[in-house]
């Protein structure tokens, strides 16, 4: 079945962006938890800076929609609280799932209570996140960034309850929550595959998020704050921020946005030792890299502590049938080159719109190793 692109049919995300800006969220000025990613982008919405850059992502749109949905059916089945709204002075934020106690729902109206409460106050954040970046979820669990994101939720729980606003003035009457349990909820996008990690509700690692909102409120402006990303090109956080140009600059015509970190000779020569300092570290680390993979050759697949062994590749090589092209030229009254140069005829096949022939050869694809975390 072709698939045909029609000339003026706009695309799908157009619609989507559209739609995403004109969310609550999109358009709140306060800072929220989820604004805690950098601290430099951070200060920009804590001064008001106006957004200098607008970037489409699909991916954060349908990390929007998953989220939507999968809290939607959460509600539906469990009778979780979901998308409840918490805020101070400081900051805001809305909570994906709040998972109440026994002790704690008791206090509501048993259309608020939980099916099955949980043994301890949970509040849940649900990421969504790539292949791509799945092993290193599996691997490290949750990023700084998002433990201070949910901690900051659980601490504003804790400290004042959910806000008191139209539809949750019920659950705003419970005042504060006691918050005890921390759980991030990784869902795949390519594959759906799910991931929970549970923790501790950890009052230092709260005050450390508030000590970070501290530091950004103490800037003068956002130029006094720390970017936490290498920006755009470097890392995606960057590449869809609204304030890339605010932060990185304009560089000169075909250069990247980083080159505008050099301002004097002295600068060069400190990128220069970094790298020299960062060739070094990768030589070492890649020695020791070449040498786990050829100590292990021999040994099977299969799980060893917190890792899990794998070997791929080693698939056989196919490669143009040299008899059966000449014999295909000759029935599409094609001319031999003299010499039948195979890469040549190849070539003659392909712009002739003509399948190359193709055999088994003694040739494999190289052994490969792979290395990914072991999940129970």
């Amino acid at each position: 079945m072709s698939v045909t692109t029609l000339t003026g049919v706009p695309s799908i995300w157009t619609a989507a962006d559209a739609a995403d800006q004109r969310r609550p969220r999109s358009q709140q000025t306060q800072i929220g938890a989820s604004d805690t990613v950098c601290e430099r982008r951070c200060a920009y919405k804590y001064h008001g800076h106006p957004p200098t850059d607008h970037v489409v992502s699909p991916a954060a749109i349908l990390g929007t929609y998953t989220h939507a949905g999968l809290t939607a059916a959460a509600k539906q089945e469990f009778n979780w609280l979901v998308e409840r709204k918490v805020a101070d002075a400081q900051v805001r934020g809305s909570i994906d799932i709040v998972q109440l106690d026994a002790a704690t729902a008791r206090k509501l109206p048993s259309r608020l209570r939980p099916l099955i409460p949980a043994e301890a106050v949970t509040v849940e954040d649900i990421k969504t996140k790539s292949t791509w970046l799945w092993d290193n979820v599996l691997r490290y669990g949750a990023t700084d960034a998002e433990l201070r994101q949910v901690h900051l939720y659980a601490d504003l729980l804790r400290a004042a309850g959910f806000e008191d606003r139209k539809g949750q003035q019920v659950i705003a009457r419970l005042g504060p929550v006691p918050v005890e349990r921390i759980r991030l909820r990784f869902i795949n996008r390519d594959s759906g595959a799910e991931f929970v990690q549970e923790i501790d509700y950890d009052p230092a690692r709260a005050a450390e998020a508030r000590w970070w909102l501290d530091r950004v409120a103490e800037t003068a402006c956002p130029d006094e704050a720390r970017r936490d990303f290498n920006g755009p090109g470097l890392d995606a956080v960057c590449d869809f921020c609204p304030f890339a140009t605010a932060c990185w600059g304009i560089p000169a015509p075909g250069r990247p946005v980083q080159t505008t970190l050099i301002r004097s000779d002295a600068d060069v020569e400190k990128a220069l030792a970094d790298y020299v300092t960062a060739q070094k570290q990768w030589s070492e680390a890649d020695r020791i890299k070449k040498l786990v993979r050829k100590m292990v050759d021999a040994s099977p697949e299969a799980r060893y502590g917190p890792n899990v062994l794998k070997w791929g590749g080693e698939n056989p090589v196919e490669e143009p049938d040299l008899a059966k092209m000449i014999e295909l030229f000759d029935i599409a009254e094609l001319v031999v080159p003299l010499k039948a140069d195979q890469d040549q005829m190849v070539k003659l096949l392909k712009d002739a719109g003509l399948p190359v022939p193709m055999r088994p050869s003694r040739r494999k694809t190289a052994r490969t190793i792979r290395i990914v975390p072991y999940r129970e």
